[in-house]
Order: structure tokens, then C-alpha cells, then sequence
């Protein structure tokens, strides 16, 4: 079918055989089209990989809101302003 969107090429190998196989038994209404298997594999994917980039960025505000203020004392309490004291006008 032609199409203006890129396309891709893999190559079956032994493990790709195995997920396309077990696909198929999931979803038997697609078990003679290995590229639509292939295509529900991805699209289920990324739901997944959604919430788990969603569970790294919610750790990392957390870590970072754990920090806040741990160190007070660090920097004078004028900082800013001896730091843009620093720049030319």
C-alpha cells in the first residue's frame, strides 16, 4: 500500500519468531498478519513504558524535594544578588 510515512524492515529471528508466536495465540483474529502483530507488540508497549517513564519522574521530584533545604548555611543569604553584582550592565 503506498504511503508517504517511513517503513521498516526486520528480520525474523528466533526470538522474534517466538514473541510473533505467542502474539498470535493472543490475538488469533491477527495470527496470519505478522506485521499487524508486530504493530499491536509496539502499540502495547507503550502504555507501559508510559508509566514507567511517568514512575522514574514522579522518584526524581521526590528525591529532589527530599533534598530541598538539607544544606541551609551553604550560601549567604544575599547570594543572588552578589552574583548579578558580578555581571556587566
Amino acid at each position: 500500500m503506498p504511503t508517504a510515512r517511513p517503513r521498516h524492515m526486520i528480520t525474523e529471528t528466533d526470538d522474534i519468531t517466538a514473541a510473533l508466536d505467542a502474539a498470535a495465540r493472543r490475538w488469533p483474529e491477527s495470527a496470519d498478519n505478522r506485521a499487524e502483530l508486530i504493530r499491536r507488540l509496539i502499540c502495547e508497549h507503550l502504555p507501559g513504558e508510559q508509566t514507567a517513564r511517568m514512575q522514574r519522574l514522579v522518584a526524581r521530584r521526590d528525591s529532589i524535594r527530599a533534598g530541598a533545604g538539607s544544606l541551609p548555611g551553604l550560601w549567604p543569604e544575599n547570594w543572588r544578588d552578589e552574583l548579578r553584582a558580578e555581571w556587566p550592565e
